[in-house]
């Protein structure tokens, strides 16, 4: 029995020290795959903040696009207003108006209504839109 019982614990000591060595194996292990772990992680984060930077640039290149493009229209919209574009009258309208002496440019008012005396109210209702719509009527 004492044979039995010194192999038995000869086994339990093998067995206790292989435990003891996978354990060191599995710790190192785990040492070494937390380092790797941690270099992936500062590897993603690098290249999300590239990614991160190269979209804010992206970004920003749009923006003054945008604000370039708004500027060019606000100065279009500046020069229309300063020279609208060019607006005719009927034939009929401007030889009323040249048989009064009103040639092309701004008409006054007064001269106008002086020059439309002869007409209806619904006529000279209708010549002086026509001169609105042209940009005539000062």
């Amino acid at each position: 029995m004492e044979k039995e019982e010194k192999e038995i614990g000869e086994r339990l000591e093998a067995a206790t020290t292989l435990l003891e060595r996978t354990l060191n194996w599995l710790e190192e292990r785990g040492a070494a795959a937390t380092a790797l772990t941690g270099e992936v992680e500062r590897i993603s984060a690098t290249v999300e903040s590239a990614a991160a930077d190269r979209r804010e640039a992206e970004l920003a290149e749009k923006l003054a696009a945008a604000e370039r493009e708004l500027a060019e229209l606000k100065a279009g919209a500046a020069q229309n207003a300063l020279n609208p574009l060019r607006r005719t009258l009927p034939s009929a309208t401007n030889e009323m108006l040249a048989k009064h002496g009103i040639g092309d440019g701004p008409v006054d008012v007064r001269t106008l209504d002086a020059a439309l005396a002869g007409l209806s109210l619904e006529q000279r209702i209708a010549v002086k839109s026509q001169l609105l719509r042209a940009g005539s009527i000062a």
